[in-house]
């Protein structure tokens, strides 16, 4: 209790010491001032009175006013101070007053100091000068840090604010800044720099950048500061010495520091600070961290999925540190089994889905600056096997009436209908439909089409089958066709022969003059054999299509609203007879497998009686085989596309030329890591061992002999390429390119010696279906006379030319010019002779060829030497089983393994031995479309190395110019060089948009003046000329899933550019 003391000042640390303290009377004296700080540390007061004092309320007071403002708001004290002065605020409260009652002023600077550069040993000056009211204290900041005065002598502050620092040294660089403060506020001045130095320096930093961590949104600095003498230029780079952008949310600081506001993710990176005098170039890096909240890219949706299905939920998100996804349900954690897999892009999947699967999933994104997340439902629907709810029954039907048969079924998911007939799928054409239900209706039914029909109803779940019998009944009654038989097979066989007759002067009695020439020379039969076979179908075909015609005559309406009724058309008796006079009967050959002891150790030149049980199965001249039912528009013979403007599947079938051009042909190749080029040329040799369909014996068409180039119709055997408007290869104005029509088995396929009902068209493969070394000795009798040097008795094929390195050639073919003599200023060097007709099409093939001639002469003479007492006959077929032995080694060891890949050829197995239910003939989906994937293994260029592996002096060769050119291996180094290029180059890669080289699509066998092909679009013309479904028929065939948009293949066509391009 110190009240009525008198008193009149207070020290500052009075009542420092007295923590306990609670009350402090202090009224009733003389106190006038307080100095702040007076009653600090006083935490126990709980009364203070210093009312009845001569207080003095001026600004200096203004601390006493917080404190007994902060008494009062507390609660925990009471206190009692008036004001005596002024007289205008005398007997108020302290508590009550405020600034500007008093009139105080925060501080303002009045003088700033300047940067300074010393040298060692003087003194600086600093000057700050500021007024306010009440007079501001002067601080002074080095380098953000408060200078302390006491602690080096050297400083001192004077008493206008200004710093002195005597006898400087290097210690004494730096950023200073002055600070001003009253009880009003503060202010602080620019900062400024002390620049130290001695002599000429190099820079030297004073402030390093340091790594930092900041938020999206928030402003970031990083100080970089540096001394030398010049001063050093401060300069930033972001990255890899990039210049920083121009970016106004970027600055460089006075003092050198890099500011940055409104960071941004992308500001995030390396920062480099550089510190430039004309002695020395400095720098120093940090980087700044940005980080940001978790935001999702990828949000999962709701999902509704069948039980045992896998379902894929994505979900991602980006932020930095990079988030961490994770994934409950229902608030839980999710089931720990192999079934639930967060996959490292944060996608849930869950495989097998079961019942109890079924609820909400939540996805979080976590990182440390917080989270995200999202929830999603998953619905479970249960399986159900399909269960019919129609079944067919057997039927007996009229030929040439229309029938549908019933079948349809309920499953979950919901079940494909398909239909099988005889074990072979039927597939959607002008013959057969199959409707939404399932129903199946076959038009125009014949006696082919009696038979077992199963219906087979199929779901990831299972599957179930019904099957009926169709019988066809053939009344014994005269068919409007009948009468037109005699005149129609006359015209027919008038007109084909005509046509081939026409064809055989043009290609054989002159030069090729255009690529079509090329084209019908090297695939024209030159068995007289087959030439016969294909006249017989071809004649057999015309008189059909000539009856219709006059029957169609005679009518005043379409009948039936269609013109594709055959079986109807003519009696079973009169089929027969066209049969016998178009000479499709005389042809059928008569299998005799009776010489036992040859058939047991050597094949025979066409397959034959290679399969006992089934002497025809792989035989040259047969049809090919087939996977599903073929697809022609009137379910007979007409290609799909044959017409432009009728629909398929509610679209019509996009011009072939142009689906080459957009979506196949490619200037850009991308090499093969891998394998080389001899993968390609291998796979060549191999499909010429196995498939050759025979072409039509005509390149004009039968109704007036015109050639099929110069009218652009589709009448047989003409189905030009037309080629769309705007395409880049249009010249003189031509509208199409030239394409024919492989020729018909006779009876398409029928083996009866009665033919009393029409059958689908079929295609003829004119050679074995084995690999059985056919392209080296050739797939008949005849072929392989040709090929034989029979007047050595040892064995050995026919050889030609000896070059001088003492390696011997094929021989060349003998008769009328061929395509290899197609321009006489290159060469008149005629084709050679091999046991393929196409050895000549290209150079790699054709030394492939004389490889294996010489292979087979090499091996006869080993044989000769070891077994001097066998005749030629024996020595050449010994030695046909080890070359053919050979190649199936090559094939099946080394070929396949790199096509099909280790997962592929565990599909397909070990060997395990002959079986011959096996039927061994060629597909003619493999023949048509599936083996064809090989054109997109070709180079554009024939490459040709020397013994040193660098190009030989002729160079390299485009594809363009190796096409039926033996020349160039008799003139320019054999067929060594070619070799050496196909081992020794790179292949080319499959790349789905690299499909075709353009010399495959724009130069094939092009010629001067001319327009050359195209075999992308030749390939899907051909495909269509076959009748091969759709790919997606054979989606469903091999129990793939089902696709209806192009964007259903998504997993199997990744690039979605391609996909766009497919689907417009």
């Amino acid at each position: 209790y110190l009240h009525f003391n008198q008193i009149e000042t207070l020290e500052p640390e009075s009542f420092t010491h007295l923590p306990k303290l609670e009350r402090l009377f202090l009224h009733n004296n003389r106190i006038s001032h307080l100095i702040p700080g007076t009653f600090s540390h006083l935490e126990s007061m709980k009364r203070l009175r210093l009312d009845s004092n001569a207080l003095h309320c001026d600004c200096e007071i203004l601390w006493l006013a917080e404190l007994l403002k902060t008494y009062a708001e507390s609660g925990n004290a009471q206190a009692a101070a008036t004001c005596e002065y002024p007289r205008r605020i005398q007997g108020r409260s302290v508590a009550t007053i405020t600034p500007e009652e008093l009139n105080c002023e925060r501080p303002r600077i009045t003088s700033e100091p300047q940067d300074v550069d010393v040298t060692s040993g003087n003194t600086v000056y600093f000057t700050c000068r500021a007024e306010g009211n009440p007079k501001p204290e002067i601080i002074w900041l080095r380098n953000n840090n408060e200078l302390s005065m006491k602690e080096d002598s050297r400083l001192n502050l004077l008493d206008d604010g200004t710093l002195m620092i005597q006898n400087t040294q290097e210690t004494d660089q730096g950023i200073y800044q002055c600070m001003a403060k009253n009880v009003a506020g503060e202010v602080k001045t620019q900062e400024v720099t002390l620049r130290y130095f001695e002599s000429p320096a190099r820079p030297s930093f004073v402030i390093h950048p340091q790594n930092t961590e900041v938020l999206v949104g928030e402003s970031v600095t990083l100080e970089c500061s540096a001394t030398g003498h010049p001063q050093p230029r401060i300069t930033w780079t972001k990255g890899d010495r990039t210049p920083l952008p121009n970016d106004p949310r970027v600055t460089i600081t006075p003092s050198g520091g890099l500011y940055i506001q409104n960071v941004k993710q992308e500001d995030s990176g390396e920062y480099t600070c550089f510190a430039t005098n004309s002695v020395d170039n400095i720098h120093a890096t940090a980087y700044i961290i940005v980080q940001a909240l978790p935001q999702f890219t990828v949000t999962p949706q709701d999902k509704t999925v069948i039980e045992g299905q896998t379902v894929d939920f994505p979900c991602e998100a980006q932020g930095y540190p990079q988030p961490v996804i994770a994934w409950t349900k229902g608030g839980g954690q999710l089931s720990v089994d192999r079934r639930h897999l967060v996959l490292s892009s944060g996608t849930l999947r869950i495989s097998r889905v079961a019942l109890h699967d079924q609820g909400q999933y939540e996805c979080q994104a976590v990182n440390i600056i917080g989270s995200q997340r999202i929830v999603v439902y998953l619905t479970v629907q249960p399986r159900v096997t399909p269960v019919f709810a129609s079944v067919p029954s057997d039927m007996t039907v009229e030929v040439g009436t229309n029938v549908q048969i019933p079948c349809s079924a309920q499953g979950e998911p919901e079940p494909v209908i398909t239909w099988n007939k005889d074990g072979v799928q039927v597939t959607e054409s002008g013959k057969f439909h199959v409707g939404p239900e399932g129903f199946l209706t076959i038009r125009d039914v014949g006696t082919a089409d009696e038979g077992r029909y199963e219906c087979v109803a199929r779901n990831t779940i299972g599957y179930s089958s019904v099957s009926m019998v169709l019988s066809v009944n053939v009344p014994n009654v005269s068919r409007n066709g009948d009468p037109f038989v005699q005149t129609s097979i006359v015209e027919a066989i008038a007109t084909v022969d005509r046509a081939i007759n026409s064809t055989r002067t043009h290609l054989f009695d002159s030069r090729p003059r255009s690529p079509n020439d090329l084209l019908a020379l090297f695939r024209y039969p030159r068995d007289p054999y087959t030439v016969e076979q294909a006249r017989a179908g071809e004649i057999f075909e015309r008189t059909l299509q000539l009856i219709q015609d006059h029957v169609q005559d005679g009518l005043m309406v379409d009948l039936n609203g269609t013109s594709y009724h055959y079986n109807d058309l003519v009696s079973p008796q009169y089929l027969n007879l066209i049969a016998n006079l178009s000479g499709c009967t005389a042809h059928r050959r008569v299998n005799n497998c009776s010489d036992m002891c040859f058939h047991q150790k050597y094949r025979t030149h066409d397959g034959t009686c290679n399969n006992l049980q089934h002497p025809m199965w792989g035989a040259s001249l047969t049809a090919f085989e087939r996977l599903l039912k073929s697809v022609y528009e009137n379910g007979f013979n007409l290609p799909r596309g044959i017409e432009p403007r009728r629909l398929s599947n509610g679209y019509a079938l996009p011009m072939p030329r142009l689906v080459s051009t957009t979506l196949i042909g490619t200037e850009t190749i991308t090499p093969d890591d891998q394998y080389t080029h001899m993968l390609m040329q291998w796979g060549q040799f191999l499909d010429h061992d196995l498939d050759l369909t025979v072409a039509a014996l005509s390149e004009a068409r039968f109704s007036d002999g015109q050639h099929c180039s110069s009218v652009c119709t589709n009448d047989p055997p003409c189905f030009s390429i037309m080629i769309p408007p705007n395409d880049p290869r249009v010249r003189n104005g031509a509208r199409c390119m030239f394409f024919v029509r492989s020729s018909p088995v006779c009876g398409s396929g029928m083996t009866s010696l009665l033919m009393n009902s029409v059958y689908p068209r079929e295609q003829i493969n004119q050679l074995t279906s084995y690999i059985d070394a056919s392209n080296v000795y050739g797939s008949s009798e005849h072929e392989a006379l040709e090929i034989r040097d029979l007047a050595s008795q040892r064995g050995l094929l026919r050889q030609g030319i000896v070059q001088r390195s003492g390696k011997p050639l094929l021989p060349f073919a003998t008769g009328p010019p061929t395509e290899c003599m197609r321009d006489e200023n290159e060469s008149p060097i005629p084709c050679f002779l091999a046991g393929d007709q196409r050895s000549n099409e290209q150079l790699g093939l054709t030394s492939i060829h004389t490889l294996w001639f010489r292979e087979h002469n090499r091996i006869a003479t080993e044989l000769l030497k070891l077994n001097p007492h066998w005749d030629g006959d024996t020595i050449y077929h010994e030695t046909r089983k080890i070359v053919g032995a050979e190649m199936q080694h090559i094939t099946f060891s080394h070929w396949l393994p790199k096509i099909f890949g280790e997962v592929g050829m565990k599909m397909l197995g070990e060997y395990k031995g002959y079986d011959p239910s096996v039927n061994s003939g060629i597909t003619n989906e493999f023949a048509t479309a599936a083996f064809r994937f090989g054109h997109t293994l070709i180079n554009p260029f024939l490459y040709r190395l020397d013994e040193n592996f660098e190009p030989i002096p002729q160079g390299h060769l485009p594809l363009h110019k190796a096409f039926f050119s033996p020349f160039r291996i008799v003139n320019e180094g054999g067929i060594d060089p070619l070799l050496r290029g196909f081992f020794g180059v790179a292949g080319k890669m499959r790349v789905p948009s690299q499909l075709l080289n353009t010399e495959l699509t724009e130069r094939l066998f092009s010629m001067a003046r001319t327009v050359a092909l195209d075999l992308a679009a030749m390939n899907i013309q051909r495909g269509r000329d076959h009748g091969i479904p759709p790919y997606h028929d054979f989606r469903v065939y091999c129990n793939l899933s089902s696709a209806q948009t192009f964007e259903d293949l998504k997993n199997e066509i990744k690039n979605p550019e391609i996909r766009e391009k497919l689907s417009r």
